[in-house]
């Protein structure tokens, strides 16, 4: 079984080639616009933007599954349209789908998030991912959706490495008080997508940490596990700025869990293991 990781050179994706290629799976990898550093796994381009490139890749690789990890962010031709070209594409060959959504496809009007609940975005980003999961869930026939959160593991994560900066007085910024998030480590949510990949699971799926926690005390937990002074944090709230997204989004991943036969760790708690 040859499974394809796309956006493997991003920090969720290099977790999730680590993890099949220390296991011995068979794993291929796609990048945009540089190749991982692992060569144990082969490294093909992927613009999703490309029809031709898309289908000339599948051929190539010939996967059973595929995980689609990228990140296009806003940008519609990437997150939204180019995964319904995926979703129609492994259609086509009857390929399993593994999509990585997102907590932004909820507006944090429902509190909280089960995986029964229907997408409300409320930024562009959130729109884009809210159409790329409709895409999957209606085009893709073995395709599942696994929506997560703020991602966070071995100071590698762009939230890790905003709270060293803003500690040390190299950005400019604030930790929110009133933004909350179900973080989950970058490890358990490979693993949890691994696991997704080699069954035959359907539908929605919720890959989050139980500790709600807003991004200030996210920051100050980072803080403590790498000997940082959490007093140095800036802290404000989001509802004092222009900033568009929800507030409170928490994601009840319980369901899943026991579906999955998996133990998601909150952030209060992984954080203090990784120290």
């Amino acid at each position: 079984m040859t499974v394809l990781i796309i956006g493997a050179s991003g920090f969720l994706g290099t977790e999730l080639v680590r993890q099949g290629s220390s296991a011995g799976r068979e794993t291929a990898a796609t990048f945009r616009s540089r190749p991982g550093e692992r060569d144990s796994v082969p490294w093909h381009h992927l613009d999703l933007r490309d029809p031709a490139g898309l289908e000339a890749v599948l051929e190539a690789v010939a996967p059973s599954a595929v995980i689609n990890a990228s990140s296009g962010n806003a940008d519609w031709a990437v997150t939204a349209e180019g995964s319904m070209r995926l979703a129609l594409a492994v259609r086509e060959r009857r390929i399993r789908l593994v999509h990585v959504s997102s907590d932004a496809v909820f507006s944090g009007s429902q509190d909280p998030y089960d995986e029964t609940s229907l997408p409300d975005p409320v930024t562009p980003y959130g729109a884009a991912k809210a159409a790329a999961e409709t895409a999957v869930r209606l085009l893709a026939d073995s395709g599942a959706v696994a929506r997560t959160s703020l991602i966070i593991g071995h100071g590698r994560s762009s939230h890790e490495r905003m709270v060293h900066a803003l500690a040390a007085g190299r950005q400019e910024g604030a930790l929110f008080t009133d933004d909350i998030r179900c973080p989950v480590h970058v490890h358990d949510l490979a693993v949890s997508l691994w696991e997704l990949a080699r069954s035959d699971a359907t539908g929605v799926f919720h890959l989050a940490g139980p500790d709600a926690v807003t991004r200030h005390e996210l920051g100050v937990l980072i803080a403590q596990r790498d000997g940082l002074d959490p007093s140095t944090l800036p802290s404000g709230r989001r509802a004092d700025t222009n900033l568009a997204g929800a507030l409170r989004v928490v994601l009840d991943s319980r369901a899943t869990e026991r579906h999955l036969g998996i133990r998601l760790r909150g952030a209060r708690e992984f954080l203090r293991q990784d120290r």
